[in-house]
């Protein structure tokens, strides 16, 4: 398959979690890399949930294999990373539920094992300003790609590309937070997902061919109904395998407005920079 166009990029965007819980028992989720220019430089870094990397006893990333600048589509590469929780890096703000780790270490590591990594970055410039973010509409076509119930293609290691709308405006904050809702079939396992707004013509005047999509945000929540006429928003867990859910899913995701993740990027950069 030839990466020839913007939406075969996005099947590697993503990373795949994989993770042992306290329990013992098997989980997956999704993080994705993003790629940010800065006054000192670039850098990369892989942006998942928090939830996803707190509290786990163990866990690994799943890379595709690069070769000859291709992605070698099958050819699995699974970078275990020691102390897992300890190698993220949180929002400052705990209420926010993103967590990054920088890639320049973890593509060393693979190389020092005679392994190139192949991914598609999503650079930060994709990210939405106040202008661009209320020009969009309150109704948007919304694109988010990730490990739904687990589900991928494992022969291939390619993610699952779903489709929805946006359910509340994005130019507003849902409940006063940086978030806002999609309508959307969102399970266990898509979690940290990036979320995308396609842009028609008409939408970017004057934008080269390319920028078709724009970087609005990462799957955080899913509402549950758990019993009549009562709704709650649950952080997305990781998807265990063998979970049989009991409480109803609405099809509303809940998602983090993706400003968030370059205020986390740059807060990692003010500490320091590997």
């Amino acid at each position: 398959m030839d990466i020839n166009s913007t939406t075969k990029k996005l099947l590697f965007n993503t990373i795949r979690v994989d993770t042992v819980l306290e329990d013992g028992s098997e989980g997956s989720g999704t993080a994705f890399v993003v790629s940010h220019a800065h006054a000192r430089g670039h850098h990369s870094f892989i942006v998942t949930n928090r939830h996803l990397v707190d509290g786990v006893r163990s866990g690994g990333l799943v890379f595709t294999q690069k070769r000859d600048g291709q992605p070698w589509l099958g050819q699995r590469f699974q970078l275990n990373i020691d102390d897992f929780p300890q190698a993220w890096f949180g929002h400052p703000d705990p209420a926010v539920d993103l967590a990054i780790i920088p890639m320049r270490p973890l593509e060393q590591a693979a190389n020092n094992q005679g392994v190139e990594l192949y991914y598609q970055a999503i650079d930060s410039r994709l990210v939405p300003d106040e202008a661009a973010t209320r020009a969009l509409d309150a109704l948007e076509e919304v694109l988010f790609v990730g490990y739904p119930s687990g589900v991928w293609d494992q022969v291939n290691l390619i993610p699952i590309l779903r489709r929805g709308t946006t359910a509340t405006p994005m130019a507003l904050d849902f409940e006063g937070r940086a978030e806002f809702l999609i309508d959307a079939a969102v399970y266990p396992g898509s979690s940290g997902s990036p979320v995308f707004v396609y842009l028609s013509d008409a939408q970017r005047p004057g934008q080269s061919a390319g920028k078709k999509f724009l970087f609005v945000g990462v799957v955080a929540a899913v509402f549950f109904r758990e019993e009549a006429n009562h709704l709650v928003a649950a952080p997305v867990p990781a998807h265990k395998h063998g979970l049989v859910m009991s409480s109803e899913m609405i099809d509303l995701g809940l998602v983090i407005k993706s400003q968030a993740v370059v205020d986390l990027i740059n807060a990692y950069l003010g500490r320091w920079i590997e």
